[in-house]
């Protein structure tokens, strides 16, 4: 029951078995890129030229923050401004200069002791 026989492959089914050759193309192609990749050296001032980059992004991300966050809170407070200055000039009738409230005004309740 254990068919090892060269017509049984350990592929799945429905795929193709691979073409003549292949293992030795992949090889090829692997040797091929690994000395192509040991070719290649790092510029020395990578690292410094990459975070120079990165803190100059950083300073230019705090300093627009910075503004964005003086540019809102100086209009809040000018439409602050603006709006206590709409009230209107003439006394309302909570503020009607009349003097104290009085001990029959039903409108101040007061505590019986």
């Amino acid at each position: 029951m254990n068919d090892t026989g060269p017509d049984r492959t350990d592929h799945r089914r429905g795929e193709p078995p691979p073409p003549p050759g292949a293992e030795r193309t992949e090889r090829e192609l692997r040797d091929a890129l690994r000395a192509l990749a040991g070719g290649v050296l790092p510029d020395p001032d990578a690292y410094r030229t990459a975070r120079g980059e990165w803190l100059r992004r950083e300073r230019r991300r705090r300093l627009v923050l910075t503004v964005l966050v003086a540019v809102v809170f100086t209009l809040a407070t000018l439409i602050g401004l603006w709006v206590l200055n709409q009230a209107p000039s003439n006394p309302g009738v909570i503020f009607s200069g009349t003097g104290a409230g009085t001990a029959d005004d039903p409108s101040l309740p007061r505590q019986r002791r």
